[in-house]
């Protein structure tokens, strides 16, 4: 059928199974032909096109509200709600978010980004909808690794203790965005082989109702004799002693297995968990076949072979160059040990987990875990590396705070993918974390320039002693700049002069560097001098070179691809004012009091007018104004 024909899921109540899995194909084909092109999460969505399509079947959306954990799975839910003909905007400017969004349809009730946090989520619309005394179904969809992380556990413990009608898809394929780990992970590989439980346990309780009930000691006994049976006959009984009904685990390409257990679900009493099984990528070898995750989520590639359309002989990656010089001191230091909260691939971790399996640690999705052991490790003296991303690093913050920078403990924590992302939008955009890692105490914060001194900064980190230090670094890859053989120490808490001038100067670090300098040779032109100073430390700041600017009246602007509240721009005013200088000339570019949606890096930033043009405009009106007092 044609997709984009669908404007409502009403439609798929009529149809057959033959007619479902015949859209099924269509949907896959639909897919892997429009991601080719705009790049997405084609693995997830791959594999949740028979459940998807189920969900829709057996309910009514929107009175029934699906809750899509993490969501980059929510594709075929955005295709059956009648936006596929929006897809060839995916993930564009001002087209098709890749996550849920309620501005987009009323089918899409929760939005996120981070994993986790459908089941609380879900908790709350549960408890709304019985004290507003409604008749609704509330289905959160949970992939087996995102419910390895805790605020998923603590939903489990309070959904099991209130008894609240609620059906729990756990969509089960193995993988997260890497192999999954953990205890957790194991429990639900032991249900995978154990067949399906519910029939289990409901022939055992029509066994045991044939037991004449003689007196509290027989009854007692039999109760004991069923549990043992069900600890005999079934592995793994974790989610029925959270209070849950389990049921599964079933074939999540499978339409009657789908529709009876569904079914089933819809007219059970209290909590309900459907462990679902499916395949992440189906339906396209080369996602199917995927064993690390290259496949999660992807730019272009070519639909015939599966390869990704990359730049030829690209400078090297921010992540891979962080963690391979990491791996390079490692070889030199034994205490060296690296933590990553399931995101092995994405900060290219690999070499470093190949060399050294003792000390590569993935802890799964578990970004308050991971900062604390990385907190526990310091304090034996060891050399903890905490790989994680900066929208990730919110989850931690708590843990950063109060285990280690209030203990000043030797963690070098990588930020990676700091700045806007762009695709992934909102919910990834790496714009907060000066914000809310600068005013912590111990803390040391910074940003290369490039990917050399880079390297020297990670070398910075792994030699520094005295508590916590975190660098950020972009997504993506470097500028392609020498590299110096020998690694070398950058004195914490200095900044660098690129390019000498007396009418204003400006402040900044990372990738807005090349926007700056080229601001100020356009300047030159008009007859300004314009300094451009490398401010590599976040915090602390350069009070030497800070007190030289102030105190000979130089107007500054200050750039910052990062929120302006609380950010660096902040830490140079605060600066000037408790100084003395309470008159200085400071300006400041950055991110403005919102949330930026999805775009390329450059559309975004021409969006909030974080653009050249922008900077001589701002450097203009302050030379002006230092022209004029003199």
């Amino acid at each position: 059928m044609d997709l984009l024909d669908i404007k409502d899921p009403k439609f798929l109540k009529e149809l057959s199974i033959k007619e479902l899995e015949a859209l099924s194909a269509d949907i896959r084909s639909f897919l892997i032909e429009k991601l080719s092109v705009t790049g997405g999460h084609i693995g997830p969505n791959l594999g949740v096109v028979e459940l998807t399509i189920a969900l829709h079947k057996c309910f009514d959306s929107p009175k029934d509200k699906f809750l899509w954990d993490v969501g980059h799975q929510s594709y075929v839910h955005k295709i059956l709600t009648g936006r596929a003909g929006q897809f060839d905007t995916l993930r564009q400017y001002k087209g098709l978010c890749g996550f849920p969004k309620m501005v987009e349809s009323e089918h899409d009730v929760w939005e996120t980004g981070h994993s986790s946090t459908s089941l609380s989520a879900a908790m709350g619309m549960v408890i709304a909808r019985d004290l507003k005394k409604e008749d609704s179904h509330i289905i959160p969809v949970i992939g087996d690794g995102a419910l390895t992380g805790g605020m998923a556990l603590e939903a489990l413990n309070h959904i099991g203790h209130e008894q609240k009608n609620m059906i729990v898809i756990l969509n089960d394929n193995e993988m997260s965005i890497a192999p999954n780990v953990g205890a957790l992970h194991n429990v639900l590989g032991r249900l995978r082989t154990a067949g399906k439980y519910h029939w289990v346990k409901d022939e055992l309780e029509m066994l045991l109702k044939k037991v004449p009930a003689v007196g509290g000691k027989l009854a007692s006994t039999a109760e004991r004799l069923k549990d043992s049976l069900k600890y005999l006959f079934v592995s793994g009984m974790f989610f029925e002693e959270m209070g849950f009904t389990y049921l599964g685990p079933i074939d999540g390409h499978n339409y009657e297995e789908l529709f009876e257990n569904l079914r089933y679900a819809k007219k059970t009493e209290g909590p309900v968990l459907l462990h679902v099984i499916t395949k992440k990528g189906k339906g396209y070898d080369p996602a199917e076949s995927d064993t690390v995750g290259t496949w999660h989520g992807t730019g272009p590639y070519k639909i015939e072979t599966g390869d990704f359309v990359k730049p030829v002989n690209p400078p090297p990656a921010w992540s891979k160059l962080v963690s391979e010089t990491v791996r390079k001191l490692a070889r030199k230091d034994e205490r060296i040990v690296a933590i990553t909260p399931a995101m092995p691939v994405g900060s290219k971790l690999e070499g470093f987990a190949s060399e050294f399996p003792d000390r590569m640690f993935d802890v799964g999705i578990a970004e308050q875990h991971a900062a604390t052991v990385a907190a526990g490790l310091a304090t034996q003296k060891m050399k903890p590396f905490l790989a994680i991303y900066s929208t990730f690093l919110q989850r931690a913050y708590d843990q950063v705070l109060h285990d280690i920078c209030r203990q000043k403990l030797n963690v070098f924590i990588g930020i990676d993918r700091a700045g806007l992302v762009g695709a992934d939008g909102e919910t990834h955009q790496g714009v907060f974390d000066i914000a809310f890692m600068r005013h912590l105490p111990n803390m040391v914060l910074m940003m290369p320039k490039d990917e050399n001194e880079g390297q020297h900064m990670v070398n910075t980190a792994l030699t520094y002693e005295d508590g916590p230090i975190a660098m950020r670094f972009p997504r993506g890859n470097g500028i392609g700049v020498p590299m110096d053989e020998n690694l070398k120490q950058i004195p914490i808490g200095s900044w660098e002069v690129l390019k000498e001038g007396k009418d204003a100067a400006i402040l900044t670090f990372g990738t807005t560097i090349p926007m700056a300098m080229e601001a100020a040779v356009l300047l030159e032109k008009q007859g300004y001098s314009i300094k451009v100073v490398n401010a590599r430390f976040i915090k602390p700041l350069d009070e030497k070179m800070m007190s030289e600017l102030l105190g000979s009246n130089m107007p500054i602007l200050t750039i910052e691809e990062a929120v302006l509240q609380g950010g660096f721009g902040s830490a140079v005013l605060e600066y000037a004012h408790e100084q003395g200088f309470h008159h200085a000339e400071i300006d400041r570019i950055g991110i403005p009091d919102e949330f930026i949606e999805h775009g390329s890096v450059n559309e975004l930033l021409k969006e909030i007018g974080m653009t050249t043009d922008e900077v001589v405009k701002r450097l203009v009106m302050l030379a002006g104004k230092k022209q004029k007092r003199a």
